[in-house]
C-alpha cells in the first residue's frame, strides 16, 4: 500500500527551456558518470560518489529511497544534448504538514553557473506550490558552503538558522547545517525573481 508521502509527491517529469527533470533511473547512470567524477562537486556533501562503484551505490540508495516513498529523485537532463548532467530530489516529505525539502542537488562542473540550477529550482518550486499545494519548501546545506548559501538567498529563500553538529561527515567531522525556507505566501515574489534571467 502506498505511503501518504507517495500519494502526495509522485514521480513526474518537469520541463523547462534549458533542462528537464525526469524520474531518476538506472538509465541515467552512464550520463551521470561522465559528469560526477570531479571531487569539487562533493566537497560539502555526505556521499562522495566520484568512482563508478560509488556512483552506482549512490544511485541504488536513491532508488531504494524512492521505492520506500521517502524521496522523489530526479535526473537533470540538458535539453540541448539529452545528457544527464546532475540530479535533485524532493525529500523530507511531510504530507500532513504540506511540507517538503528540495535537496541532494548537484550539477556537473561544466553546467554550473549556466542557469540550469536556477531553472531546476523554478520547476521544482512551481510544482511544489502550484501542483502539490505545499505550504513550505525547505533547503539545508553545509554552513561552510558559502556558494550554496548565496545561491539560496539569491532565489529568495529565507535563512532560518544553523543546526550545530547536525550531521557527521565522512571524515568524522561534525557538520553544522544552515536551513532556508520558502513558505506559500512568499512564493509569488520568489517565482517572479526566478523567472527573471540573471544579467
Amino acid at each position: 500500500m502506498p505511503t501518504p508521502a507517495q500519494t502526495w509527491v509522485t514521480p513526474v517529469t518537469l520541463t523547462g527551456e534549458r533542462i528537464r527533470l525526469e524520474p531518476l533511473s538506472g538509465a541515467h547512470l552512464d550520463g551521470l558518470a561522465r559528469v560526477a567524477s570531479d571531487a569539487s562537486i562533493w566537497r560539502w556533501t555526505i556521499a562522495r560518489p566520484i568512482t563508478d562503484a560509488g556512483l552506482r551505490e549512490w544511485l541504488d540508495q536513491a532508488m531504494a529511497n524512492a521505492a520506500s516513498g521517502t524521496e522523489v529523485p530526479f535526473a537533470t537532463v540538458d535539453l540541448a544534448t539529452g545528457q544527464a548532467i546532475g540530479s535533485s530530489r524532493f525529500m523530507t516529505i511531510a504530507p500532513e504538514h504540506r511540507r517538503l525539502e528540495i535537496g541532494w542537488t548537484w550539477l556537473g562542473v561544466a553546467f554550473q553557473r549556466t542557469g540550469a540550477n536556477r531553472e531546476a529550482k523554478l520547476l521544482q518550486l512551481t510544482h511544489a506550490f502550484e501542483r502539490l499545494g505545499a505550504e513550505r519548501v525547505e533547503f539545508k546545506t553545509h554552513a561552510g558552503n558559502q556558494a550554496s548559501r548565496a545561491a539560496l538567498l539569491g532565489i529568495g529563500a529565507t535563512f532560518e538558522g544553523v543546526l550545530r553538529h547536525h550531521t557527521i561527515m565522512p571524515d568524522g567531522s561534525n557538520r553544522d547545517s544552515a536551513f532556508y525556507g520558502i513558505i506559500a505566501p512568499e512564493w509569488p515574489a520568489v517565482r517572479s525573481r526566478l523567472q527573471r534571467r540573471p544579467a
